[in-house]
């Protein structure tokens, strides 16, 4: 990547505007590295060169979305720049640590936060330290690739002209930048350059009284020393690898590595040659990279990516080993946050931190700060199912003593999910679900508590996320139906009328009851349209009985509405709508309202039903007995008819029916008459049962005695057989 040279001309910038404090990024910057640049530009120019890849981090550290990648980019322009000095990367990263977020962090279009900005920050420094030392790499190699061809050729050269070749390999060896020596087959050290010297810190006596196969170090990987076997032995003409070796005082240096074999004027392997490159200062810098790239910069944990690592590692074992996984999410933090600010939050979580610490120090033990408020510990070993219960508890139970913050105290509590099992039958993906989905029912239990994972939990609360996000698409390609079950007239049998159900027939999990998404629906707002829908299908529906059923057919179709349906401007517009297109007379339509929607109703909640039933549309109090509502109100409501909930009917379905449960019916039957309502029992399952509210005086029942739900084309298939 090349630097564009700044363009002439150009005007002049709005003081601490952005191209301002760009310019002024680009001064620092250049003035901290100038001094280690090897160029023949001046100061001035260096940082009117240096500007446009100021501009270029500015870009990246505002790109929407986010990427760190082109940073490289600018490391590699800085090599090309001749910027190859290891202090010129050092005060480049300090340069971008300390003032890239400073002047130009609020320069884009949106601004970033702390954190966010800092997270990115750290990510473009690391992005900008792999390109530099890429790029440095590859020129080194391309020096020592010309090196080594420099020497090999000199001694070819000094086979043929000994005086001429010795010159020329001894300039090229002395005057090397990187280190270079030369051994015999039996590793000892004929040759050394002043670079390798200094390298080892500069006692030559002390390099040449060790052989080359003495300076092993721990940290060898298993292939050096196979690798020197083969080239002393002639089986390998050279290779490549990383290397440290110990210094004279006991410090580390770490190299690049290239060692050739030096054949004779027969070919017989008679010498090595070996390149060193001093890479101590990149490794100590990709440590300290990837130590901020794997731990939260907030509280010092591991990061979810340092910690997902761990976890796959776990999982991965194959021997026999087990895994035990706490999945805590703080209860309340967001009105922390909320009250305290943003910066109390943090100090809080800090501290939250510090205490999952002392939670989780035996061996196999981690904890990790996955974002927000999350954290999770791990633990592993052969008896997990014991240890995630202790540490779940021992977390919990440093939760409690309350935190002093801002001159208050504060308790507080966490949710945890625990799932534990043996490794290497779940991803670590599979893992961290289980565990989240666990922590909600903690949560949702009350919180401040742990609760074990469970597989058919799990499965239900990963088929309840499937069907809500498979919802709206299920409408649109039809997927919904209507069954219909008859409402039955007690005193002469005749079909009265019929209440429509809605289903679904999902492509995997086949048909699908109301109670498995009507909550599904109304939670993600598509009941609205859903019940639009259901109204329609079953208004048309009735209007065709209507004309095909001259003789006795359903007078009526019931159908259910929502809370959330209750509560939508639209619902008596929409009605009106659907029965002016239909044709259908407003008094054959019930519409079904649970009691439990009633309760504590206000004049504006029954303002629509006043309206629609001064239209002609019957109002059904849906499910009666099953809530708290007083049987006084019953006069202020606009129904005109009580659905009396299946209880009702199991109640008497022994015999001889209980009588407490008979008087119960019969004076709702009663007083429901009393106030001009019909009265209608759900659930009814048996002969016996309909008889006796029959004679308990309630109008219509439906249940399954009479029919099941079923096609409209059964409407008048009465089976008349008990049910159980």
């Amino acid at each position: 990547m090349s630097i564009p040279a700044q363009s002439s001309g150009a005007p002049d910038t709005e003081p601490d505007g952005p191209e301002d404090r760009l310019r002024r990024f680009a001064t620092i910057w250049g003035r901290a590295i100038f001094p280690s640049t090897a160029t023949s530009l001046t100061r001035t120019e260096f940082e009117q060169h240096l500007l446009p890849l100021a501009r270029e981090l500015h870009g990246i550290l505002h790109a929407r979305p986010f990427d760190a990648a082109p940073a490289a980019e600018v490391g590699v322009a800085l090599v090309a720049a001749h910027c190859t000095d290891p202090e010129a990367l050092s005060s480049t990263l300090g340069v971008i640590d300390s003032y890239l977020v400073l002047y130009c962090g609020g320069n884009g279009e949106t601004a970033l936060s702390t954190e966010d900005s800092r997270a990115r920050c750290a990510r473009i420094q690391h992005a900008l330290a792999g390109g530099f030392t890429q790029a440095l790499r590859e020129r080194t190699l391309v020096e020592q690739e010309s090196i080594a061809r420099s020497a090999l050729t000199a001694r070819s050269h000094a086979e043929q002209t000994l005086h001429a070749t010795e010159e020329r390999f001894r300039a090229v060896f002395h005057g090397a930048p990187i280190g270079i020596g030369i051994a015999d087959l039996d590793g000892n050290l004929l040759e050394i350059n002043d670079t390798l010297n200094r390298m080892f810190g500069g006692l030559d006596h002390h390099l040449r009284s060790h052989k080359v196969n003495e300076w092993v170090h721990p940290e060898d990987s298993p292939q050096v020393w196979k690798y020197y076997n083969e080239l002393v032995r002639g089986e390998r003409e050279h290779y490549r690898v990383e290397k440290p070796y110990y210094r004279n005082d006991g410090t580390v240096l770490w190299t690049n590595l290239t060692v050739s074999l030096l054949r004779d004027s027969e070919g017989r392997p008679e010498y090595q040659l070996a390149l060193l490159e001093d890479t101590t200062e990149r490794r100590l810098l990709n440590l300290r990279l990837r130590y901020e790239a794997t731990h939260d910069a907030l509280t010092g944990l591991p990061n979810r990516t340092l910690f997902s690592e761990r976890l796959e590692k776990a999982l991965g074992a194959d021997d026999g080993s087990r895994f035990g996984l706490c999945y805590l999410d703080l209860d309340g933090f967001k009105a922390i946050n909320d009250s305290l600010g943003h910066a109390s939050g943090d100090r809080l979580l800090v501290e939250v931190a510090d205490r999952l610490q002392s939670c989780a120090t035996a061996p196999g033990e981690m904890v990790a700060r996955l974002g927000g408020d999350e954290f999770v510990a791990l633990t592993t070993g052969t008896d997990t199912q014991k240890q995630v219960v202790e540490l779940a508890c021992r977390i919990l139970g440093v939760l409690g003593a309350p935190i002093r913050l801002e001159g208050r105290e504060l308790t507080v509590r966490g949710s945890i999910g625990v799932v534990e099992g043996p490794a290497g039958e779940r991803s670590a993906a599979e893992v961290l679900r289980s565990a989240d989905i666990t922590m909600y029912r903690a949560k949702a239990a009350g919180g401040n508590r742990f609760e074990l994972a469970d597989a058919e939990a799990d499965a239900r609360a990963i088929t309840r996320h499937g069907l809500t996000t498979a919802l709206p698409a299920a409408l649109e390609r039809g997927e919904f139906f209507i069954e219909y079950q008859p409402l039955v007239h007690l005193g002469d049998g005749t079909v009265h009328g019929a209440e429509a159900l809605v289903r679904w027939c999902h492509p995997q999990h086949g048909v699908l009851g109301p109670d498995r998404f009507i909550q599904l629906a109304e939670h993600t707002g598509l009941i609205v349209p859903l019940g639009r829908w259901v109204l329609e299908e079953s208004v048309h529906q009735a209007n065709f009985w209507q004309r095909r059923h001259t003789d006795g057919g359903p007078l009526r179709i019931n159908v259910n509405l929502s809370p959330a349906q209750l509560h939508h401007p639209r619902l008596v517009a929409d009605t009106v709508d659907v029965l002016e297109r239909s044709g259908l007379e407003p008094r054959a339509l019930c519409l079904e309202v649970t009691e439990s929607a009633l309760i504590g109703a206000d004049d504006d909640l029954l303002k629509p039903l006043r309206q629609l039933s001064e239209m002609g549309v019957d109002i059904a109090l849906d499910d009666f007995g099953t809530g708290y509502s007083n049987l006084a109100n019953l006069r202020r409501l606009p129904v005109s008819v009580l659905k009396l909930d299946r209880s009702f009917a199991q109640g008497i379905q022994q015999h001889p029916a209980d009588p407490v449960d008979l008087k119960i019916i019969e004076g709702i039957v009663s007083l429901a008459h009393s106030l001009d309502l019909a009265v209608t029992v759900e659930g009814v399952e048996t002969a016996a049962q309909a008889e006796q509210l029959r004679e308990l005086g309630c109008d219509t029942a439906q249940g399954w005695y009479y029919a099941r739900p079923g096609a409209p084309d059964r409407i008048h298939s009465l089976v008349l057989a008990d049910a159980v």
